[in-house]
């Protein structure tokens, strides 16, 4: 725990809050967390909507079932 901790340029404390998911621990310090572990490259997959199947679904069921067109006069 020491060495990541000071790997990420945090305290070892910081980095306990982070493993009990504190949202008060800026993103960046997530960040340095995951560079030094090796898994940075999975952070990008968080807001990736393309592998987000909860809220595909969550979208889709928002849209309207019908859509109709207003008529022009004339």
């Amino acid at each position: 725990m020491a060495v990541v901790a000071d790997r990420a340029f945090t305290s070892r404390s910081t980095l306990q809050r982070i493993e009990q998911g504190d949202p008060a621990v800026s993103v960046g310090i997530y960040a340095a967390v995951l560079q030094t572990l090796g898994l940075l490259e999975g952070l990008g997959m968080l807001a990736d909507p393309s592998v987000d199947d909860v809220g595909q679904a969550m979208a889709d069921e928002a849209l309207p079932r019908r859509v109709r067109l207003k008529r022009r006069k004339g």
